[in-house]
Order: structure tokens, then sequence, then C-alpha cells
């Protein structure tokens, strides 16, 4: 490409392709199970999302602070740190403490959900999960 080519490409308006890019949000998906993450991310990219995925706690904390997904689906079982000390880590960081968490879990007890929520997720679903519920939740989160 040319001097004057790069100069005229730089020129062009924002095409409606570009600007849709540009609002996609991203979303952090943190699981260990590898077909809960291809469940989860198809999902998410049905909906017109980006996804980035973690499968242990310490990954989920670093691209939490590197990268400002705009939502995190965690699973509360991992093999480092748990969700619930990833949760209370993502509630202590200035960069982190506002993006909404969905927990994603088997941990289906009544008193487990409610440690979840009082620990800082925004949402609780238990699996199995419906995918209408949770594209509900994703939706409500989300504006893609």
């Amino acid at each position: 490409m040319t001097s004057q080519e790069q100069n005229l490409d730089m020129e062009r308006p924002i095409s409606s392709t570009d600007q849709s890019a540009a609002q996609q949000q991203l979303v952090l998906v943190v699981d260990d199970n590898e077909d809960n993450l291809l469940l989860l991310s198809f999902l998410i990219e049905q909906l017109g999302c980006t996804i980035i995925t973690a499968a242990d706690g310490q990954t989920a904390l670093d691209l939490a602070q590197h990268q400002t997904p705009s939502l995190i689906l965690l699973d509360m079982m991992l093999p480092d740190l748990d969700g619930m000390e990833v949760v209370h880590r993502l509630r202590e960081n200035s960069l982190t403490v506002n993006i909404p968490v969905i927990a994603v879990t088997a941990m289906a007890r009544v008193e487990d959900r409610e440690r979840i929520l009082s620990a800082g997720c925004n949402e609780y679903v238990s699996k199995p999960y419906l995918v209408d519920e949770l594209e509900v939740l994703l939706r409500r989160y989300l504006s893609c």
C-alpha cells in the first residue's frame, strides 16, 4: 500500500461493521471443564459478544484486570483459587470491582446460593442450567 493509499484509508468513514466491532462487548468465561467452556462460549458468541476464557482462578484475575471484560461467568469450583476467592479479589481491586459476575456452578443448595451472592456475585445459575434462562441473564448485563 502506498502512502497515498494509507492516507485515504485513514480518512475513510467508519463503516457500520467497524462500529459494531468497536461496540462488541467482552465476556470472560471461567471454568476448568472444557465442555462447559465450549458451551458457554458458543452461547455468548451467538449473542454477538467476544469471549476470553480461563481454566483457573489466577488466570481469570489476570485477564479481568488487564482486559476489563463487560461480564464474567464464573465457575465456583476451580483448581487453584475457588470462585469465592476470585470474587473476593475482584471486589477488592479498583479495576475490577464493578464488573458484573454471574456464578455458574454445580453448588445447588440454598445456603450455597446465599453464600455465593453474599460473596459478591451479581447472579447465580445452577448447573445444569436452561440455555434460555442463561440467555435472559446475559442479555440483562450485555448489549450485544
